[in-house]
């Protein structure tokens, strides 16, 4: 077999070039890649900030009101579109939009390295580690806007490599328009901007920039990066105070502590050396190392190896020592730069030991991902009495839910809401926390169910949200029908847990009086 596979990656390997053979071989990896994550993709609503998405997405809701960082405008513009197209469940839409930018996350990344190294079997090989690594397959399958970002991201490096390659100054111009759109749609755009800037000051000062160049670049950045910048102004003006603006645009609101924070502990590096791993299950994970020694050799500029090095160790350094709960899904644009290590390295090895033969057996070896994720649920329970989950939620299977990246037929969520609602009388108040109201509000505005429901919670995260911020005062404690969802500290407001116990009613919790 192996040797069928050989022949048959060496023949790929000497087909002829032409023209648009490059532009043949990106969309055959894009329509894979997309095949792959529809079939991945979740069906409906979602938990937590996927199903906040979801519900900001179906209140046409641009900025939210989690603060201006949080408002990620391109990936809402182009949610509310895919909203909008005749048919089928809104939630549904909405995750196909994130399984189609992750399949354009992965053409761009092949098309890279194919351009790159001129190889098709490396480009397969960096393709396969970043489709498959867990957290952005993960995202792929979910509603989330990182995957779209890294789409964005790696097109930049494309148009850096052409310019590497070619001293085109029009690449620059897409290189600042890609940037531009990544910016508005998250803030991570920012850190390439740094180093983006650095590099074009340096060329300036070579005399291979001129300063109208560059000015041009600066006009198509901002133009590009509009969607976000209208918000911004917008804000300032509305508000009228330009620091809280501009601390609101680079942190969120309450996000400035976790942003900048400097200290760490051992029990994050313990989990985000666990993170890392569990993305690359695999044997080839070494070949980045040897990546990482052979990139000045292969990059086509001393400057674009120096990006690449520096664009990698600010992505590490920003996640690594980044504090909020979810912070695994901040390394996803460092495992996008370790893909391309292993690509690097995959040739590198090749290269050194004469020996083609190795291409299979890597590419072989960058499947075994898929295996680890599907024995990896049955495996953790036999031996981990918990993942550190701090609840357990109706529907949701913690092993499957946070090991497994696909969400292939997942419906636990919508089912939790529908029969949440179902469960209580008429005019009952429920109080959902952050994980779960999204589910609630879902089966009651788009399913109609109970519209009579009132549904309170205290994550005022959507300009659409029928929410408070707390728990009103006495007012609300004498009405007879009240149910939580988790009867916990930092789940439900001290009042409840002080004036009520709780009994179990379906998948809620009933308060009854002291």
């Amino acid at each position: 077999m192996v040797e069928f596979l050989y022949g048959f990656v060496k023949k790929m390997n000497t087909i002829k070039s032409y023209k648009n053979q490059n532009i043949r071989e990106y969309f055959i990896v894009l329509i894979l890649a997309c095949i792959l994550y529809f079939i991945s993709c979740a069906p409906g609503i979602l938990w937590q900030d996927s199903g906040m998405i979801q519900y900001r997405i179906w209140h046409n809701d641009i900025q939210g009101k989690l603060g201006l960082a949080l408002a990620h405008p391109l990936f809402y513009t182009i949610g509310i579109i895919f909203k909008s197209i005749p048919g089928g469940d809104v939630a549904f839409k909405v995750n196909l939009l994130t399984a189609i930018t992750a399949g354009f996350a992965v053409a761009n990344i092949y098309l890279l390295m194919k351009l790159w190294i001129g190889s098709i079997p490396i480009a397969i090989i960096t393709a396969v580690s970043l489709a498959l690594s867990h957290t952005f397959w993960r995202h792929a399958s979910i509603c989330e806007t990182y995957d779209l970002y890294i789409a964005l991201f790696l097109a930049e490096l494309i148009f850096l490599l052409l310019f590497c390659q070619h001293s085109k100054v029009k690449y620059l111009y897409y290189l600042a328009f890609f940037n531009g759109l990544a910016v508005a749609n998250h803030m991570l755009g920012c850190l390439p901007l740094a180093c983006y800037g650095i590099c074009m000051l340096y060329l300036i000062g070579k005399r291979q920039l001129k300063i109208s160049q560059f000015i041009n670049m600066l006009i198509i950045w901002v133009l590009a990066a509009s969607p976000y910048e209208y918000l911004i102004i917008k804000d300032w003006i509305v508000n009228g105070d330009l620091a809280g603006t501009l601390k609101s645009a680079a942190f969120g609101d309450g996000y400035q502590k976790d942003v900048l924070n400097a200290t760490l502990s051992l029990k994050i590096v313990k989990e985000n050396i666990i993170f890392f791993f569990m993305n690359f299950p695999t044997p080839n994970v070494i070949l980045a190392i040897c990546g990482i020694y052979s990139l000045r050799k292969i990059a086509p500029a001393r400057k674009f190896a120096n990006i690449i090095f520096a664009l990698t160790a600010l992505f590490l350094l920003f996640a690594f020592r980044y504090t909020v709960a979810d912070r695994y899904a901040f390394f996803i644009p460092f495992y996008t730069m370790t893909a391309i290590f292993i690509g690097l390295g995959s040739k590198f090895v090749i290269d050194k030991y004469n020996c083609p033969k190795l291409i299979v057996w890597i590419i072989l070896l960058a499947m075994l991902p898929v295996i680890a994720y599907r024995i990896g649920p049955t495996q953790a329970k036999k031996y981990y009495k918990s993942l550190g989950t701090k609840r357990v939620i109706p529907y949701r299977d913690d092993y499957i839910y946070f090991l497994q990246p696909w969400r292939t037929g997942y419906d636990g969520c919508e089912r939790f809401g529908i029969e949440a609602l179902n469960e209580v009388e008429d005019n009952a108040i429920i109080y959902a926390d952050n994980t779960t109201v999204y589910a609630i509000l879902y089966a009651q505005e788009i399913k109609g169910i109970k519209p009579d429901v009132r549904i309170i919670s205290k994550y005022n995260s959507s300009q659409g949200q029928n929410n408070i911020e707390a728990w009103p005062d006495a007012d609300l404690l004498q009405e007879k029908n009240i149910y939580v969802v988790t009867a916990k500290k930092g789940y439900c407001p001290d009042i409840l847990l002080n004036n009520f116990n709780f009994v179990p009613s379906g998948v809620l919790n009933r308060a009854m009086p002291k």
